[in-house]
């Protein structure tokens, strides 16, 4: 397991909340392995209690599987799951991005594209990894300046079912159109074209419809 760095004021459920998502996201936690409290507890160096909460939370959003006195495991991957969170995530960027370019400063435009040039230096070197990490926030950074951080927060427990698939994705496929499309919604920002920005965010969130017999072909395991 990949062990994430302890945010300031973090608490200790939270720690572990995050990190174990991120495990299961990256894939370091595979689909259909089994986990214990107690060694996740002993990699992150907390207690049993903080880890057993994170593992709650996650098993009410199917994330995890908790067999009470027997077992835990990450949970298959559950296509209509990931379908469903697709559909949200959808529905709700493409209205987010129309707020977001039209109340953007210089300094919003700045942080964008600071991350997209962090994203072609990761395309460029292929960190899928650090890649998803980024476009996460690129995405984050919308929410921040549409005034809608908390809707984002909101988001994540859901689409974490569908950032396992793109992840699996960009671990097998180098697709440059990805950070192309982000360099491209920084440049519409800039231009504050809302009808280009919702246009190009619904191609954009598209490009991760991945056909489920090919994910399923080259990862029978992971799926239910």
């Amino acid at each position: 397991m990949r062990i994430l760095e302890r945010l300031p004021r973090e608490s200790s459920r939270d720690y572990a909340l995050r990190t174990i998502k991120d495990n299961i996201v990256t894939m370091h936690l595979e689909p259909g392995c089994q986990i214990s409290e107690n060694e996740l507890a002993a990699e992150m160096g907390l207690s049993r209690t903080p880890v057993r909460e994170a593992l709650l939370e996650l098993s009410k959003v199917k994330i995890v599987e908790i067999y009470p006195q027997k077992k835990s495991i990450v949970s298959l991957i559950d296509y209509d799951l990931v379908e469903e969170s697709r559909f949200m995530r959808d529905l709700l960027e493409c209205a987010v991005v129309q707020e977001a370019c039209k109340l953007c400063t210089p300094n919003d435009l700045r942080r964008l594209a600071e991350n997209v040039q962090l994203q072609t230096f990761y395309l460029d070197h292929y960190y899928p990894e650090d890649l998803l990490k980024l476009d996460r926030e690129f995405h984050g950074i919308i929410f921040d300046i549409a005034r809608k951080s908390q809707i984002y927060a909101l988001m994540q427990n859901i689409i974490i079912h569908f950032d396992r698939v793109r992840s699996i994705a960009l671990a097998s496929v180098k697709n440059q159109h990805i950070v192309e499309d982000h360099e491209k919604l920084v440049e519409i920002f800039t231009r504050k074209d809302v009808e280009q920005a919702e246009r190009l965010m619904k191609e954009h969130l598209n490009r991760y419809k991945i056909d489920p017999q090919e994910i399923r072909a080259a990862y029978p395991q992971y799926f239910k």
